[in-house]
């Protein structure tokens, strides 16, 4: 009885040692980082993670493996030492987890940059994966502004000093427009614009086309909003019978022409008069 008794104690303590042993190995496997390093040279990828946004989430939360495809890596590299082993942990497994941590914020209707109209159109309604638009440098993640142009070949940025313009200069993924546009983006260039004042309420893009025609022409004025103008005083007359158009009087943004405007403009071509009577 004492033998089998010993026996059995022995097994117990055989059993724990393998399971505390198996319990150890699996979170030196998964929970780890320094378990990458027993394959990888560590220092440039371990200095960039620390100075990222992932600095915070182990090497093995985006570069997962099952405990089957870790431990096959595991003997191939000790049987093939340093020669090339096929992979799919550095470079496919991390995009396929993006969405794992990240689905609330490429959720659609905040107007913040981390929750955004921007990625719900692009990730949820048009199914483009992480990679095509971010770039995938050694934990680094911006995106990549020249993807754009895949999708976007047509949308060439405007003129004026403006070519060459990255697309998310303008372009806010964070904001609430389908367009992507928010009238704070165009302020932060062009802060010389009124903001208070005739059609100031009025979005920049309704009338400037950044990708087409940029700059307005009578016609648009006419076509767009101010049709009966024409028929409005002597707005016909200075439209038909000259070569002028509605900014030549009206200055763009400030538009409005009152008795300081019209010294100087209106005794251009006539002498000055009340720039009231224009209108009857």
């Amino acid at each position: 009885m004492k033998g089998k008794g010993s026996i059995l104690v022995l097994i117990l303590v055989v059993c724990a040692i393998g399971i505390v042993t198996g319990w150890r190995y699996y979170e030196y496997t998964e929970k780890d980082p320094d378990f990458c390093s027993m394959c990888h040279v560590m220092e440039e990828g371990y200095k960039t993670w620390r100075k990222s946004r992932h600095s915070h989430i182990i090497c093995q939360k985006c570069h997962g493996l099952n405990i089957l495809e870790e431990n096959r890596l595991l003997v191939a590299y000790v049987v093939k030492g340093d020669k090339p082993v096929k992979q799919t942990h550095g470079t496919i497994k991390p995009w396929e987890g993006c969405l794992k941590c990240h689905t609330q914020e490429a959720a659609q209707g905040s107007l913040t940059l981390r929750v955004s109209y921007g990625h719900a159109r692009h990730v949820f309604m048009q199914n483009i994966p992480c990679k095509d638009c971010h770039r995938g440098d050694i934990h680094d993640f911006k995106a990549d502004q020249k993807a754009c142009r895949t999708c976007h070949e047509d949308k060439l940025v405007h003129g004026m000093g403006m070519a060459g313009l990255q697309c998310l200069n303008c372009h806010s993924f964070g904001a609430a427009s389908p367009k992507l546009v928010s009238i704070e983006r165009c302020f932060g260039c062009h802060g010389n614009v009124p903001k208070r004042g005739i059609m100031a309420r009025i979005k920049c893009f309704e009338c400037h086309h950044p990708h087409g025609k940029l700059k307005m022409e009578s016609k648009d004025c006419l076509g767009s909003c101010h049709g009966s103008e024409t028929r409005v005083g002597q707005h016909g007359v200075h439209l038909k019978k000259t070569s002028m158009g509605c900014t030549d009087c009206h200055v763009p943004h400030k538009w409005e022409v009152g008795k300081k405007e019209a010294r100087g403009l209106c005794d251009r071509c006539h002498p000055l008069k009340d720039p009231a009577t224009f209108i009857y």
